[in-house]
């Protein structure tokens, strides 16, 4: 009977050498950091597009509580103005504010009182004033202007809300809404 000798890798063995296996670790690794990456990436822009919306529903609350303020004509056609309402505070008094008058000049990019709210994380209200309180995360400004065309119906609403930088620099993650509001009716 003859003697059968082991089949030999020349002869059809199946296998993967060890330089097989390496590049194909290799090309897995890449992928796989590839990824890593790329999930990295969207969580930051994630977190970044949160931080942007909720300035701007921040941003939009404060436009209401503006536009909500009386701006109109009375039964006799006289105009009617609400200059005294405190919407920097929370819950807004009918006193102690400055309700639609005009702003200073910088409102917007100087915490003026009167026309600057803090809040935190949440959304809520946490102080007003020229310095942030230590819990505020957000720092709300608001302008109100005449419109120059026509100044005595037409006031133009100005709302920047900003995180408060921790350096104390300018703020970030900005959002601005404009709204105008005319006299009408009451």
């Amino acid at each position: 009977r003859p003697v059968r000798q082991p089949a030999s890798r020349a002869s059809g063995e199946a296998g993967f050498s060890l330089v097989e296996v390496l590049v194909a670790a290799a090309v897995l690794m890449t992928g796989l950091i590839a990824v890593a990456q790329m999930f990295v990436t969207s969580t930051n822009q994630n977190m970044s597009a949160r931080r942007v919306t909720t300035t701007s529903v921040l941003a939009q609350q404060k436009i209401e509580q503006l536009r909500a303020l009386a701006w109109g004509f009375d039964e006799f056609g006289l105009p009617v103005s609400d200059v005294s309402t405190n919407i920097a505070v929370t819950p807004p008094t009918s006193s102690g504010g400055v309700g639609l008058q005009a702003s200073p000049d910088f409102s917007l990019f100087n915490s003026t009182p009167g026309y600057v709210d803090y809040l935190d994380a949440y959304g809520n209200w946490v102080g007003t004033g020229a310095a942030p309180p230590a819990m505020a995360i957000y720092v709300r400004r608001w302008s109100i202007d005449p419109l120059p065309t026509n100044p005595n119906n037409t006031i133009v609403f100005q709302v920047l809300v900003g995180r408060i930088a921790p350096d104390g620099g300018p703020p970030t993650d900005l959002a601005r809404q404009v709204s105008l509001k005319t006299r009408k009716s009451i």
